[in-house]
């Protein structure tokens, strides 16, 4: 039985995933769209299965998102920054469910 392992990463601006690197989470901070659509990218080909993304890098990327939304893996959640939530996670989650169930249960 081939037991499928996958690994956990947190991505966005280096001042909101400080503290999951404290904590033992593989972090890689970036600071522009295009450093993160290569920086997801590499991390689907690395077997990351779960990647944590800030809701402000999310913003700047919203096609790449869309793509990987049509993926298996990785799953991507969005996460707030230190500064506070835009919100975009909770509708990213909101619009799941929806699409899920057919209707708006939240």
């Amino acid at each position: 039985m081939d037991k499928t392992s996958y690994q956990i990463a947190v991505v966005g601006s280096r001042d909101a995933i400080l503290p999951f690197k404290l904590i033992g989470f593989q972090t890689f901070p970036v600071s522009q769209s295009q450093e993160a659509v290569k920086t997801l990218r590499q991390l689907a080909r690395d077997r990351f299965g779960i990647i944590y993304l800030t809701e402000d890098i999310a913003a700047q990327i919203p096609e790449t998102l869309a793509y990987y939304d049509k993926q298996e893996l990785p799953a991507i959640t969005l996460i707030p920054t230190h500064r506070g939530s835009s919100g975009l996670g909770r509708q990213r989650i909101r619009d799941n469910v929806e699409k899920a169930v057919g209707q708006d249960i939240l």
